[in-house]
């Protein structure tokens, strides 16, 4: 009866305590040029009903870089959901010169970004998963694991932001519109050494995300995704958001530990001054004058 007993807990609290990693692995592909890897990546997914938005060829990681795609059901799923859930509207999928390719486990950013829409976006998200693993093979999950109820409110620890924190908001406008444009305008120019890698507007829910790429050579994003893992490279490009008029960045002390939650303490604080600059480089993009 003990054994019974002791196995209907282990039953219960299984799924409490089931974790989920970021990225999984697709099949290798033979090693090659990058953008000629990055071409076939994008036919696979067109071929599975994925439109291309854009490429991300991070400055300073010349062997790496990131294939941007949308899917019809999950920009419905994020639009309902509405608010920074528009950051999950774009998918990401990692390709390496040596054929290596890997992709956003959407279970898993579903859950941190859809939070309490969640649910209602499982069909959604389930098409993607099956048709990203038709595109480009189902492989391991990898890059640390989270518990699932933990990711809706994930902080990498006590005192740091989440999601929702108010260190997001950048900078305030009268009108979407209008916050939009500055935002598109400072990326045509490339203020703070950016420029732009993917955009997705839903005008009639005034949502926008816009994909950055951090191109300086000291502050860019080269020199701290190189350091605490390149590997992760469907982490990347970092993104701006806007919502009615607000125009946000995912503080990246969240933004990075959930891109990398397997990371230590010692890790993070060898690039303890990346989250401050980021949310500087992302407050130029929306007209923030720096101090």
């Amino acid at each position: 009866m003990k054994r019974v007993l002791t196995a209907l807990l282990a039953l219960l609290v299984a799924p409490a305590c089931f974790a989920i990693a970021p990225y999984l692995a697709g099949d290798t592909l033979p090693a090659g040029e990058l953008p000629a890897l990055m071409t076939q990546v994008e036919q696979k997914l067109r071929a599975d009903g994925f439109t291309p938005l854009g490429r991300h060829l991070p400055r300073g990681l010349p062997q790496q870089g990131s294939v941007i795609v949308a899917d019809a059901g999950l920009s419905e799923a994020v639009r309902n959901a509405g608010g920074a859930a528009i950051v999950g509207a774009a998918i990401r999928v990692g390709v390496k010169s040596d054929g290596t390719v890997s992709y956003m486990n959407p279970d898993y950013w579903g859950r941190a970004y859809l939070r309490g829409a969640f649910a209602s976006a499982q069909p959604a998200l389930r098409s993607v998963r099956t048709r990203l693993a038709h595109a480009l093979g189902a492989g391991a999950g990898f890059g640390g694991d989270v518990p699932e109820a933990d990711l809706a409110n994930y902080r990498y620890m006590f005192g740091m932001e989440r999601i929702d924190s108010p260190r997001n908001e950048l900078r305030s406008f009268a009108s979407f519109d209008e916050a939009l444009r500055t935002v598109q305008d400072s990326l045509a120019k490339g203020v703070g050494g950016t420029s732009k890698v993917y955009e997705v507007v839903l005008p009639q829910s005034r949502l926008a995300v816009i994909g950055v790429a951090l191109n300086d050579t000291d502050q860019g994003e080269a020199w701290w995704a190189g350091k605490i893992g390149p590997d992760h490279v469907a982490a990347l490009p970092y993104e701006i958001y806007v919502v009615d008029g607000k125009v946000s960045a995912l503080y990246a002390r969240y933004r990075i530990a959930l891109s990398w939650p397997s990371l230590g303490m010692g890790q993070f604080m060898g690039i303890a001054r990346a989250p401050d600059v980021i949310h500087a480089t992302m407050g130029r993009l929306a007209g923030v004058t720096a101090p």
